[in-house]
């Protein structure tokens, strides 16, 4: 004679043998993008034209503006982190005119003087906008950037200056001839 508690245990694989699969099909392809067309393609002007990580490309981020990454940071359990470097050694320049900034993958000179200690734990984005306040204040012939680290990878996930020297020139202020066609 089976045994009772075989009989329900087989009767469970059977359905789920039998079971629909979880995911649905699709009910119509994805809509595809149309080409660009190549006349409407940029080439970035490396030359003079230096720039930092995530958001550098844009005019300054206002402080309204910060103030939303640092949510993003906190919010997705992010350790926020300043860091601060004078202008005449931010930039690695082994190469005259070339962009050896972070978002280039040439990793010389990457390492800035820390802003106090990560802020970890940190909750609260009031908390890391007076720090950036006060080392703005600190260093104002500075530049300043925010870094997020990733606790479970070690990683650095995100960074953006928050502020640039008022006397920077290595980067073209006017947008609209930071690039070429």
């Amino acid at each position: 004679h089976p045994h009772p508690h075989r009989s329900a245990q087989m009767a469970a694989v059977a359905s789920m043998i039998s079971a629909k699969p979880c995911l649905k099909a699709a009910k119509a392809p994805a809509p595809t993008a149309a080409p660009a067309a190549a006349n409407a393609m940029q080439v970035w002007n490396p030359i003079g034209n230096k720039f930092f990580e995530t958001f550098s490309f844009l005019p300054p981020l206002t402080d309204a503006q910060i103030a939303k990454q640092v949510e993003y940071l906190v919010h997705n359990n992010l350790t926020p982190c300043l860091e601060f470097e004078n202008s005449a050694t931010a930039y690695s320049d082994f190469r005259a005119l070339t962009d050896t900034s972070i978002s280039s993958c040439m990793y010389e000179n990457r390492y800035w003087s820390m802003w106090k200690l990560p802020m970890f734990g940190c909750t609260d984005p009031g908390q890391v906008l007076m720090e950036i306040a006060a080392c703005r204040r600190a260093f104002p012939q500075c530049f300043v950037r925010l870094v997020g680290f990733d606790a479970v990878r070690q990683v650095q996930s995100t960074g953006m200056l928050v502020q640039r020297p008022m006397d920077d020139s290595s980067y073209i202020k006017d947008v609209s001839r930071r690039s070429v066609m």
